[in-house]
């Protein structure tokens, strides 16, 4: 079978993609930040050393990142309206199901960063009289974030991928863009390949500035 690749131009991406692609993009932008906030809240509980905020942390980021996500995305679609009675819309479910499935991975990339910082910084704090909250914000935290940057960056990469599995739930991402010109041009085998070269371009071209940044903050330490 011949692929016509000749409806593949700028109107087809005013037309079906623009949309898609700016809340795929939005959707990823919010649920970095998201993540990471809580992601950061979660890796503190976790290291506390309290019981009562360790275990409820662990259970949560182990049980999210023990479920395949597209399930996590249908639970959050169904469970939340009929929690609160109301619906909230496929776009407003993406985005809270995003940030708490990615604050799980979040916590973790956090956890390993703050465990990275040499000991002697945090008894260096110590002895200069910090509390242990001073401590983390002044002296740990700003270090293992800048050291956690590559790696912030690569989940956000992973989680751009996975922004495509919104399809589950009807939203209008830049998979269902490809989708709905397919179904109007007649040409879907064409427009999910030209899907794929569009992921991987933005992901190629996203990795590539990971490893430049990833570089630059070897050099730093």
């Amino acid at each position: 079978m011949d692929l016509d690749l000749s409806f593949y131009n700028w109107a087809l991406f005013t037309s079906y993609l623009q949309k898609g692609l700016i809340f795929s993009v939005q959707l990823t932008v919010i649920a970095t930040v998201g993540g990471i906030i809580v992601g950061t809240v979660l890796a503190l509980m976790r290291l506390s050393g309290k019981p009562w905020l360790v275990m409820p942390a662990t259970i949560y980021v182990n049980t999210m990142r023990s479920i395949p996500l597209v399930m996590v995305i249908l639970w959050f679609f169904l469970l939340i309206p009929l929690m609160i009675g109301k619906p909230i819309g496929v776009n407003l479910s993406a985005i809270i199901t995003f940030i708490a499935f990615e604050a799980a991975f979040f916590s973790e990339i956090v956890r390993a960063g703050i465990q990275s910082i040499p000991r002697g910084q945090v008894y260096a704090g110590q002895a200069l009289g910090m509390s242990y909250a001073q401590n983390m914000r002044l002296v740990i935290l700003p270090q293992a974030f800048r050291n956690m940057i590559p790696v912030f960056m690569t989940q956000t990469i992973i989680l751009f991928q996975d922004t495509s599995l919104v399809y589950a739930i009807g939203a209008y991402d830049l998979l269902k863009g490809f989708e709905i010109a397919g179904k109007n041009f007649g040409r879907p085998i064409e427009t999910y390949l030209l899907a794929a070269v569009t992921y991987f371009l933005i992901c190629f071209t996203l990795s590539r500035i990971v490893r430049r940044i990833q570089q630059k903050v070897a050099i730093i330490r």
